[in-house]
């Protein structure tokens, strides 16, 4: 008998070994799917999705579920489980007595291991051979799996009530916390459900998870006397949620958190839930005062560029609003910027050395090889600052600085920046400078931050263990402060003083934007260390006249800076400060030049030593005047006197006559200076038609079409241009004023000479078509 008995156990064992050989290491999570859980950086929950199949499910390392929840399981589940190989036999004896021999209490008898074991691989554990199979697979996990791999297993995997599973998932569904933070009461209610998660559902109790509750706690108290005085507490039903209150928060930004994470984690995001809901709130009232304009949507966005955290973003005003496509996230999609690209344009040129703030530039009709670009207004300012050129978003000169800059330019800056969907340089051509390219919100905020961040440009974080990454040198810290400060000198919309004159004041440096057609108004700003952008608009591109940055989106975005300014005193500490390679230097406030002895006015501006164009103002020049005649003499005599004037070219200074603004522009000379006079000072000509590298065709059919008009801009001492084709004069014309050349097919070298010498050359290629 006892030699039969150890040929059944020798059996036994050798079919554990042959059952354990054969069958492949038994998974304990592969093959199941899981929730992820998104938390803003102070730990809040945003959303918990479900899993694949439709439960939530989230993976807890075992080192982050409390030791009290724990040991409130191992109490209630299997006090022994640290000792046994998998099977308590003690255990099973006591549940077939008191189960199938005496009629007693059902009891189940089983180990945690074979709870782990039916839950795992779905055993029907009730049948004699199920609970065999139970066994050997809870033999098979012991023999696998260390304690702690197992009891870690079981507490993420275990039952808590409808198609929660796992502790992980059940502190946030019904106490709306993450699982480290559970106090007593709450890790006593769970460890209890899973022994009858649907009569102890927390959502739907009748007194079985209270009274469960406290019989596990007095078998608690047995341990920990300490926690007697808790028992009337713990007696009451405990305040739970239930699934379907589960927080769904910053939908575009949880969306934009889950794309980038791993399946399966709980995320730590880097939004902060109070700043998140006031900008929802402000674009959502924004848009309803708004409405009466064709004002529909908005999209915000909110980034501290120290960091590059996103602290908060507003996809659309309403996910949940068909109407306007409310679920697209407009943070991601591709808008046309329109101007809130120019800073970078003067940034470009700040770095090469083609202006500093004060440098004069000219807002005047230009022709670049076929393309004439107007400002917004139609109108043309003239010359005015860098400075203010930028400030008031003028396209000539930014147009012209894009043409100036050295190769990559701003195709390559854009490029390297990582903005993405780029097409060729020669598909945009000079309308880049006004936002022909398309770029995202969360691009544009990169390029704003990156002038916070002295010009490297950094990618966004959206979770808090992201990586902080080196980033790439787009602009030095030199051009980048020049930038900031520029755009700080805007005033807001509406604003009839100047921001220093406020007490308490925060600088913000802005840039608004148009698209072409009216279908996206931004508004951009580093305030602090923060970066605010807003876009108004529809995602269907529907154009609407009210789209513009100035009125539709700025004054949203001041609301935004506003509003955080009261709430973080981080806005007022975080100043920008100059770098080491800036200076102040003094300059003719007329033309950004070095002032020369005549300069009445001067102002300071920031300079790059080294980098920033330096010459001396020749706009004041002093000439001698006849004080019989009132014209100008060819030089000193008995009756002449020296008087400074202003020498302005013929396109800017026909631009003041149209706008009725006097200056003190040089008399006419006298009949008996002639022609022959030096031309060391002064500017030579420009030819402004024919325009480089534009071929002009003529109509065969037309006589009076075959004419080219010739014209370029001269210096204020200019009386008359002569023009020369293939080095034949071919007329004459007076300043500012065209030549009509009547042309052949060919091509030709058009040249202009002044009344002083100075010349300008250009080839000319003409057709005629039919």
């Amino acid at each position: 008998m006892i030699r039969r008995g150890w040929r059944k156990l020798l059996g036994v064992v050798l079919g554990l070994a042959a059952l354990y050989v054969a069958v492949p290491r038994p998974p304990l999570r592969e093959g199941l799917g899981f929730s992820q859980a998104v938390f803003d950086h102070e730990g809040r929950l945003l959303r918990l999705t479900l899993s694949p199949d439709e439960k939530y499910r989230l993976w807890v390392p075992l080192e982050r579920i409390p030791a009290t929840l724990v040991e409130a399981t191992l109490l209630h589940e299997d006090q022994h489980f640290r000792s046994h190989p998998g099977i308590n036999p003690v255990a099973l004896g006591r549940a077939v007595w008191s189960t199938y021999l005496t009629g007693g209490r059902r009891m189940g008898g089983s180990t945690l291991t074979m709870q782990l074991a039916r839950i795992r691989y779905g055993i029907e554990s009730r049948t004699p051979g199920g609970k065999v199979l139970q066994m050997l697979r809870a033999l098979q996990l012991e023999c696998t799996w260390s304690k702690d791999e197992l009891l870690e297993a079981y507490l993420n995997l275990a039952p808590y009530g409808r198609n929660v599973e796992g502790v992980g998932a059940a502190s946030l569904v019904y106490f709306g916390r993450d699982v480290a933070r559970l106090t007593l009461g709450e890790s006593l209610t769970l460890a209890v459900i899973p022994q009858s998660p649907a009569r102890r559902d927390p959502g739907r109790d009748s007194g079985a998870l209270t009274a469960a509750r406290l019989r596990l706690f007095e078998r608690w108290r047995v341990e920990h006397p300490e926690d007697t005085e808790r028992r009337p507490l713990l007696a009451q039903p405990l305040p739970v949620h239930q699934p379907e209150d589960l927080p769904f928060l910053a939908p575009h930004f949880v969306g934009s958190v889950l794309r980038r994470a791993p399946v399966g984690a709980s995320l730590t995001s880097t939004l902060d839930l109070p700043l998140q809901r006031l900008l929802e709130r402000h674009v959502r009232q924004y848009v309803e005062r708004r409405r009466d304009m064709g004002i529909r949507n908005a999209v915000a966005m909110l980034v501290d560029w120290r960091s590059m955290e996103v602290r908060a973003a507003v996809g659309s005003v309403d996910f949940f609003d068909a109407r306007i496509e409310g679920q697209v996230d407009g943070t991601h999609a591709k808008r046309s910027p329109g101007s809130a690209l120019k800073p970078f344009i003067y940034g470009l040129a700040f770095d090469e050395g083609l202006l500093h703030p004060r440098t004069m530039l000219k807002d005047s009709p230009l022709g670049f090889r076929g393309y004439d670009p107007e400002n917004f207004d139609g109108e043309f300012a003239g010359p005015l600052p860098a400075v203010e050129a930028l400030v008031r978003s003028r396209n000539v000169p930014a147009v012209a600085l894009t043409k100036q800059l050295r190769a990559p330019g701003l195709h390559g800056f854009l490029r390297k920046a990582g903005v993405t969907g780029l097409r060729d340089e020669q598909h945009y051509g000079l309308s880049l400078a006004l936002g022909s390219a398309e770029v995202t919100m969360a691009e544009l905020v990169e390029l704003y931050a990156m002038l916070g961040q002295g010009g490297h440009l950094r990618p966004l974080r959206w979770t808090v263990d992201a990586p902080v990454e080196e980033g790439v040198k787009l602009l030095s810290p030199e051009a980048s402060f020049l930038v900031l400060e520029s755009l700080a000198t805007a005033n807001r919309p509406s604003q009839s003083f100047r921001s220093e004159w406020t007490r308490d004041t925060v600088p913000v440096a802005w840039k608004t934007g148009t698209s072409t057609g009216f279908r996206d108004a931004w508004s951009v700003g580093v305030v602090g260390p923060y970066v605010v952008a807003v876009w108004v608009g529809n995602f269907d591109g529907q154009p609407n006249p009210a789209f513009v940055g100035q009125t539709a989106a700025a004054p949203l975005m001041f609301e935004l800076v506003d509003s955080v300014r009261s709430r973080d005193a981080e806005v007022r500490r975080v100043l920008q400060t100059p770098p080491e390679g800036v200076s102040r230097v003094r300059v003719c406030a007329l033309s950004g030049g070095l002032p020369g002895p005549h300069c009445s006015r001067k102002v300071d501006t920031w300079f790059i030593p080294g980098t920033s164009p330096i010459h001396t103002c020749d706009v004041h020049r002093e000439v001698w005047v006849d004080t019989r005649s009132g014209l100008r003499a060819c030089g000193p005599g008995p009756s002449t006197r020296a008087e400074v004037f202003e020498f302005w070219p013929s396109d800017l200074l026909r631009l003041f006559q149209k706008a009725g603004l006097p200056r003190r522009v040089p008399p006419p000379e006298g009949e008996d200076c002639g022609l022959e006079r030096s031309a060391s000072t002064g500017t030579a000509p420009r030819i402004t038609t024919p325009e480089e590298g534009v071929d002009y065709n003529l109509r065969a059919s037309s006589e009076s079409s075959r004419a080219v008009p010739l014209s370029a801009v001269t210096d204020a001492d200019v009386r008359r241009v002569f023009w020369f084709v293939d080095e034949q004069l071919v007329g004459t014309a007076s300043r500012g004023e065209p030549l009509q050349w009547d042309a052949k097919p060919g091509t030709y070298v058009v040249r202009a000479v002044d009344d002083r010498g100075r010349s300008d050359a250009r080839t000319l290629r003409v057709r005629v078509v039919r």
